[in-house]
């Protein structure tokens, strides 16, 4: 039986989109070393269901999307190498082959940011307030922030947030191009489950291809790019054919 004494991550599974739940609404759904693998766990699980076409990321109760990792948890590292060597539970997001939605609310912090900019869209409250608050801590963030910020928003937008740790609202977050959907308070989810459904009612090996080629993009000459877009659509006509052939062999 799983222990949901120091939070909770779950999968729901809502028809074709699954909704990963980050819950510890009482510590502002903050990480705990656990949550990180139940995080890898339910990404696994949601890649693995055929049934799930796209996947939603959400914070239980009615504060926060995520307040980053527990902090008091980092004592539980014997030292750097510890910490050098934990789990980290962004690469399995980073990972999902499914088009991944964050519907974000409240507190959006330091880890809690990270989750969101590692979905492919942002549905974002306009209560949100986000920060990257590592620096002030005296470190820097190891969750992407600085990849992903730099990559979207830009060099300098990137540098404003990483450098000052300053918090910043829904509002400038779209400002900078971070923000996909910015909707009225208590909208995210509904909002986050009519763009998954939308993305859900198509071919998932298309959606999947397009996540594939657009996320490629960032680290491929253009020339490498459009070969994997073309070997990507080349893919897509096969599953076609697969599916006519299959239907002619059972007429």
């Amino acid at each position: 039986m799983t222990d949901t004494s120091d939070g909770y991550v779950h999968l729901e599974r809502n028809g074709v989109v699954g909704e990963i739940v980050l819950d510890r609404p009482k510590k502002h759904n903050a990480l705990t070393p656990q949550m990180y693998r139940q995080i890898a766990e339910c990404c696994a699980k949601a890649d693995e269901d055929a049934e799930i076409h796209a996947v939603i990321f959400r914070g239980a109760g009615e504060r926060a999307f995520c307040a980053g990792s527990d902090i008091s948890a980092l004592d539980g590292y014997e030292d750097f190498w510890a910490w050098r060597n934990r789990f980290d539970y962004i690469p399995p997001i980073l990972a999902l082959r499914k088009p991944a939605i964050a519907a974000v609310k409240g507190w959006a912090l330091g880890g809690g940011l990270e989750i969101a900019l590692a979905c492919d869209l942002r549905v974002v409250a306009e209560n949100t307030t986000f920060s990257a608050p590592e620096v002030q801590l005296g470190w820097n963030g190891a969750g992407g922030a600085a990849q992903h910020l730099t990559r979207m928003c830009g060099y300098g937008a990137a540098m404003k947030i990483l450098l000052t740790g300053d918090r910043f609202s829904a509002q400038e977050a779209a400002d900078i191009g971070m923000v996909e959907y910015l909707v009225e308070d208590g909208q995210e989810v509904e909002k986050a489950r009519e763009v998954a459904a939308q993305i859900a009612g198509y071919s998932p090996v298309a959606t999947q291809a397009v996540k594939r080629a657009v996320r490629s993009a960032m680290d491929l000459s253009t020339e490498q790019g459009l070969r994997n877009e073309n070997e990507l659509m080349s893919l897509c006509f096969a599953k076609v054919e697969q599916a006519k052939l299959r239907s002619t062999l059972e007429e």
